[in-house]
């Protein structure tokens, strides 16, 4: 039986995109996360994203994952319903689901679908604004996307670029669009490694000024951007949502005995990042 945790009101014209959240507690996995706080977290990731409304949260348990589907056919019935009394049409899938999965999910329930990571990507897309965050967000994006092709194209009969006069066979389409990303992504590393390294000379410069950096490091939306602010009197954005902030700031504050530091606002911790999107805290 599926655990409901949250009901959303009945559908409206608000033009916001109708959501479920779902927190897959599968049994067999060695390091469980409690799926209450987990469910929350997800609920709350959701939030953060722009134009979405959660209408429903549900913490689904499993003895195991299935290959090709993720959750078991039961399941996968009782979702369906929920999803269509909920007039929902977009599911979040709060862990990872492969590319087959989330094909052959999205082709039984007739939603779309975005896992923890399509999820993350999405809000750090819609929050980077420094140089850097924004290539590091793109570069994740398209490391993302290019292992998703397979959902986009799951046969070969499609070619392009070639009659077979000369070489070999045609390029498949998932071949060329896996070269695009691939050539894309290689245009975006050149460009971060050119943003990094003035970053490094800046952080250079500041290690040889004589105030020690002092760093907010906590849970993201724990209130480290409201305790910047008073303390620096900056402007930094607050709002009650998680990664509310995205990329790093740093001022100059004098503490009460009258020592001199520079203070960084950083990017909160989440639990279970995605490992492909580490490289976008690089900053912090």
């Amino acid at each position: 039986m599926i655990e409901s945790d949250l009901t959303g009101p009945a559908p409206d014209d608000t033009g916001l995109t109708r959501a479920v959240v779902l927190h897959p507690d599968i049994r067999s996995e060695r390091e469980r996360r409690d799926p209450a706080p987990a469910l929350e977290e997800a609920v709350a990731l959701a939030a953060a994203l722009p134009g979405l409304e959660v209408v429903a949260a549900e913490v689904v348990r499993l003895p195991r994952a299935h290959a090709g589907l993720l959750f078991g056919t039961g399941k996968i019935a009782e979702i369906k319903a929920r999803i269509e009394a909920e007039e929902a049409e977009l599911v979040l899938v709060d862990g990872p689901v492969t590319p087959v999965q989330q094909r052959n999910l999205e082709k039984e329930w007739g939603v779309k679908l975005l896992d923890r990571t399509g999820l993350i990507l999405e809000i750090f897309a819609d929050r980077a604004r420094t140089r850097e965050g924004v290539l590091q967000v793109e570069l994740a994006a398209l490391s993302y996307q290019r292992t998703r092709l397979v959902r986009a194209w799951t046969h070969l009969e499609r070619q392009r670029g070639g009659l077979g006069f000369v070489g070999g066979p045609g390029e498949t389409q998932i071949e060329a669009d896996r070269r695009a990303i691939d050539e894309a992504m290689t245009r975006l590393r050149r460009q971060l490694s050119k943003v990094v390294r003035t970053r490094e000379l800046h952080r250079k410069a500041r290690a040889k000024v004589p105030y020690p950096v002092v760093a907010l490091v906590g849970y993201t939306n724990a209130g480290k951007s409201t305790l910047f602010n008073r303390l620096t009197g900056a402007d930094v954005m607050v709002k009650d949502m998680l990664f509310a902030t995205l990329d790093p700031t740093m001022r100059a504050v004098k503490l009460p005995d009258g020592t001199d530091v520079i203070l960084s606002d950083t990017v909160g911790f989440i639990s279970d990042l995605p490992t492909q999107l580490v490289a976008a805290f690089r900053a912090t």
